[in-house]
């Protein structure tokens, strides 16, 4: 039985009016502001010193989140920015939302979370709640999490502080997505580490759904990611499938999810992107071997998932070889470049993949993103690094000899595309619905 006797009982369920959350990204900053808008005292702290400045001007750096937000929070004084992490010291609880990417060997890379863990350990202050929200495999939490911070801290995980993971569930770009309305999991290292996290949590969410441990919480998110992975993967396969018999694949998704049961609709297209499915599946691949346990479903999909960009290239060649070109030297448009349809996050994007491709095989390439006008730099794309989005017009899109379709932005004009572009290879089904020319376009 853990000792909790220097931890009073009453902390336990008692209002936790100051936190910090460490990593102001995509989960971050949203949780930032839910807490701050239910009177939350909030220490945002991330060693991007523009983060930093940005928060504390009252200034946003994401496209989807909303400048007047974070001018409200920093106005009532709920919200401040800071890279100095001493300052959990004066919390009473924080909440670790920082990247798990995966490494060149596709093994997962927790070194943002041990790095955190060092840089708040020594600062630690005994009755403090730490959450981790970031994506990774059944453990981190309770083994490598909790021994980085008992080493540097002296103290001890659910006698002297509590210890949880809460996964994050952004959907971004979706308006329907609402921090506050989005179900919570959380699992705790004992007993009261989870009423503790269900304290803090009932402040700012409305549904809590508790699971027995850490490593269900951390289990169940992979789940999720899992589930989508694999989905995507059966229809992007039968895209291909379906193509070689001429049936177009999303009449046939269309048709089944009128369904009013057993069916949930998943979409093809030119590749996984995102900071989610294309990595977190691979976290529990990479521990099951641990077990002696073979993940087939998911190696099978992440093998149909990462072939799109290379099954997209072969559509492309043969557009473009129907007009008597070939790839090489011809002029190829990618229209979208962040990982999903109207945001500016292009993390893990296929339309790198595709950038990367096209080039190999000698074309001159170019992208247009509404939402991406500069290429940031990447870990595993740098060389793309500072290239500008094309201008939008009739001349621009036109001196292309073919444009690559591979994010659906509702901010595009399609109807303008297909009355400018030479050839268009479609990857979304976004030319649904437009007056095309057939001679013009290509599914793929």
């Amino acid at each position: 039985m853990v000792n909790l006797r220097h931890l009073p009982a009453d902390r336990y369920a008692a209002e936790i009016m100051k936190i910090a959350i460490v990593g102001l990204g995509y989960v971050g900053l949203p949780l930032c502001l839910q807490f701050a808008r239910n009177d939350v005292d909030v220490i945002g702290l991330d060693i991007d010193a523009s983060k930093v400045e940005h928060i504390n001007a009252g200034k946003s750096y994401i496209e989807h989140i909303d400048g007047e937000a974070i001018r409200s929070a920093v106005g009532t004084g709920r919200l401040t920015a800071s890279a100095d992490f001493g300052r959990v010291q004066d919390v009473e609880a924080i909440i670790i939302c920082v990247p798990t990417p995966l490494n060149k060997n596709r093994e997962p890379d927790i070194s943002y979370i041990i790095k955190t863990g060092e840089a708040i350990a020594g600062h630690l202050q005994k009755g403090t709640l730490v959450v981790l929200e970031s994506t990774t495999y059944p453990g981190t939490t309770d083994t490598d999490l909790r021994e980085v911070l008992e080493q540097g801290s002296g103290l001890k995980a659910g006698a002297d502080f509590h210890l949880a993971f809460s996964p994050e569930r952004e959907d971004p770009g979706n308006p329907d997505s609402k921090v506050a309305k989005i179900p919570k999991v959380i699992g705790g290292f004992t007993p009261a580490c989870l009423e503790r996290a269900k304290a803090l949590y009932s402040q700012a969410i409305q549904t809590l759904v508790p699971v027995s441990s850490c490593r269900a919480a951390e289990a169940t998110k992979l789940l999720e990611n899992i589930f989508r992975s694999v989905n995507i993967a059966l229809v992007n396969e039968l895209k291909q499938v379906y193509g070689a018999m001429d049936i177009d694949v999303w009449e046939v998704i269309n048709a089944a999810k009128t369904k009013p049961f057993g069916f949930m609709a998943f979409y093809p297209g030119p590749g996984l992107g995102g900071h989610c499915i294309p990595i977190d599946p691979f976290c529990l691949t990479w521990k099951a071997r641990e077990y002696g346990q073979n993940t087939r479903f998911i190696e099978l999909a992440g093998e149909v998932n990462t072939a799109m960009p290379t099954f997209v290239l072969h559509r492309v060649a043969e557009a473009l070889n129907r007009r008597q070109k070939s790839v090489n030297g011809s002029r190829v448009l990618i229209l979208g470049l962040a990982y999903k349809a109207n945001v500016d996050d292009d993390r893990e994007s296929p339309s790198y993949h595709l950038l990367d491709l096209l080039k190999q095989q000698g074309a001159t390439v170019a992208y247009y993103d509404p939402h991406v006008p500069v290429i940031r730099p990447t870990r595993e794309h740098p060389h793309w690094a500072g290239m500008k989005s094309v201008g939008w017009n009739r001349e621009t899109v036109a001196s292309f000899d073919l444009v690559l379709i591979a994010t659906a932005h509702k901010a595009v004009n399609y109807q303008e595309l297909a009355e400018w572009a030479a050839g268009i290879v479609d990857t979304r089904n976004a030319m649904a619905g437009c007056t095309v020319a057939p001679s013009k376009l290509w599914k793929a």
